[in-house]
Order: C-alpha cells, then structure tokens, then sequence
C-alpha cells in the first residue's frame, strides 16, 4: 500500500449501465417496451379452458409483430441505422432467423419458423399455412403451432 492512501479511499467505479443504446434508440423504444409490457402480459395469462398449444399463440404473435418492426424500419422504411438494427438483433428484441427467412424468396410472410421444420408435421411436410389459399381444400384453417391463419407467400 502506497503512503497516505488507505483502502477506505480507493472506491471502485460505479457503472449506470451496462448497455450502450445507438443512435435512434429513442425512436424505437416506446413500441419495443409496449411490445414488450403486451409479451410479458401474455406470458402470465392463464390458459384455463384452452388447449396447450393455443396458450402460446400471443406469444408467437407478438414475437412476430416485434421482429416484423424492426425488419420494416431497416429494410422496408429504412428509417434506422445498421448500428441501431444489430444491437436489437444482439439484444434479443428481434428474432434473427426469422428475419433471415424474410429475406430469402418465398417466405416473405412467414409467420414462425415451426411452420417450415418438417420434422414437427406428418410426412416431414410443412404447416398447413403454408398452402395457398387456392391449393386448399379447407377456406379456413388455423395453424396448429401458432394460430396462424396463412403465410403462404400467394395468400
């Protein structure tokens, strides 16, 4: 120990926050905390009375409208910066491989990625919301992991 400093004296910084926000963050961030208020509002809600599957649809819905926003503002609007996009991406505020399906043709209106893992589905198939509305034998139907009603890039 060094001469006229005590151990009293030397305190260890104290850090706010851990967490740098981007440029623009402001901007986004009341829609992300709604989303994220509405996200935690449907994971306490009871299922009672509902299938098991069928309790987590508001939450492959809202997983959806979050992911869909910040995709649109970057590539549809682009009304944010690479920056301020892949830290929403790091933090979890989007799903990055959903997105990353966004952008490959025929599944620009993917609902979840259940619906394309073939080994959920009988005859290592795809959901039935990926069918187009004209190749349907049923007019309405509802997708069994999420509740979507039709994905398919035609519908």
């Amino acid at each position: 120990m060094q001469q006229g400093t005590s151990r009293r004296s030397i305190m260890p910084k104290i850090r706010k926050s851990g967490v740098k926000y981007p440029d623009g963050w402001e901007l986004i961030e009341p829609t992300l905390s709604e989303l994220h208020s509405k996200m935690r509002e449907a994971e306490n809600d009871p299922h009672d009375g509902r299938r098991k599957c069928e309790a987590l649809w508001p939450i492959f819905k809202i997983n959806h409208q979050r992911s869909r926003y910040i995709y649109d503002l970057y590539y549809n609007r682009k009304e944010i910066s690479q920056e301020l996009y892949d830290f929403c991406l790091d933090q979890g505020h989007a799903d990055r491989n959903l997105i990353a399906k966004w952008k490959k043709q025929g599944y620009e209106r993917l609902c979840c990625l259940r619906c394309i893992q073939t080994r959920d589905h009988n005859f290592a198939t795809t959901c039935v919301c990926r069918v187009p509305k004209h190749l349907r034998e049923e007019q309405v139907i509802e997708c069994v992991h999420c509740g979507c009603k039709g994905c398919a890039r035609g519908d």
